[in-house]
């Protein structure tokens, strides 16, 4: 009894599966006959609805094409071409070239004047160059003041030797010339006195000098109760004239009324005069640059710019004449030294 029931189980379950397999080949046959584009199952939403939670990408760009272009904004790489065509052009500073003689038989010049000189050019933008003279000594107290500046210079030693105060420093500042000569050092060349005192917005118009530029210098003297005005007389930039003075500290046969604190000028100059229409050349000076530079300052008058242009009379620069106080201090000392030494 239990045999039959169990085969009678089992003749069942293979006639439903028989009904579900042939169901299924039936629908599949069907299904193969029909249209691809229709499905069999109708859903009853309607996907136009659905645009809001799942647009269509082709959809999208489809009417897109219909929209007025006078509402859509403009590319990004046309605004950017606009606004690059609008910007100005933007030059890089030109090259500043300091040049500063020194001299041992200044007292106490490395400790004090070198040192303020030095934190007054750290305060300029770069780029700057500063080229320092001295004569040749075994002390090497200069060159680790100088490398602890952080300023970029160029250190240059003299072998000659001289009586003359003045004669050496000319001699320091040409050994200085004839090195920017020889390396192509393009650039505004400034003698910067070791007595000088600046205004920082001298070296911002050193800057815009073409050939030549020249400005008055305020003279200090500390055993005079007043102050002396050198350099030019300007109209505007428009150089008109001279503060004249005796010259006690020039050398030269030619004394123009120019101190050499009190000019700059463009470098190229010195190898290059055919380009600013000079026909002489540092040979006609028996290799005087600096007789030279005085030269052609003086001679090319018009190509001498006055600084500031928009006021010329602004004092940017001031000396303090350290040379004669030095001398006076000399000599009081010594008086003093003597009466005491007869007492």
């Amino acid at each position: 009894m239990v045999s039959l029931e169990r085969s009678r189980k089992n003749v069942m379950l293979w006639k439903k599966s028989m009904v579900h397999f042939s169901l299924c080949f039936v629908m599949g046959f069907f299904t193969g006959f029909a249209p691809t584009s229709k499905s069999i199952f109708h859903s009853h939403v309607d996907y136009s609805d659905m645009s809001e939670f799942a647009p269509q990408p082709m959809e999208v760009s489809q009417k897109t094409t219909n929209v007025d272009r006078s509402w859509t904004a403009p590319a990004p790489r046309a605004v950017v071409h606009k606004h690059e065509e609008s910007w100005p052009q933007l030059k890089p500073r030109r090259l500043i070239i300091i040049v500063t003689p020194t001299s041992t038989k200044h007292p106490f010049q490395a400790v004090v004047f070198l040192t303020r000189l030095a934190n007054t050019i750290k305060l300029v933008p770069q780029p700057l160059l500063w080229i320092v003279v001295e004569d040749q000594t075994e002390s090497s107290e200069l060159s680790n003041r100088l490398r602890r500046t952080g300023i970029m210079y160029r250190h240059l030693v003299s072998k000659e030797n001289f009586t003359d105060l003045e004669a050496e420093l000319n001699h320091q500042r040409n050994l200085a010339l004839k090195h920017i000569v020889h390396h192509r050092l393009s650039g505004i060349v400034h003698f910067a006195e070791l007595s000088n005192v600046y205004d920082l917005e001298f070296f911002q118009q050193l800057r815009y000098i073409q050939v030549f530029g020249t400005w008055p210098t305020a003279v200090l003297a500390a055993n005079r109760n007043k102050v002396i005005i050198e350099g030019p007389v300007c109209d505007s930039s428009q150089v008109i004239g001279w503060h004249l003075r005796n010259m006690n500290n020039e050398t030269d046969t030619i004394t123009p009324p120019i101190h050499i604190s009190s000019f700059a000028f463009n470098s190229s100059i010195l190898w290059d005069p055919e380009r600013w229409g000079r026909t002489s050349s540092l040979q006609d000076t028996s290799q005087n640059s600096i007789k030279f530079v005085k030269q052609v300052v003086l001679e090319d008058e018009a190509e001498l710019k006055g600084i500031p242009p928009e006021d010329c009379s602004r004092i940017l620069l001031w000396r303090f004449n350290f040379h004669a106080c030095t001398t006076s201090n000399h000599k009081s000392l010594t008086t003093t030294t003597s009466h005491v030494i007869r007492k």
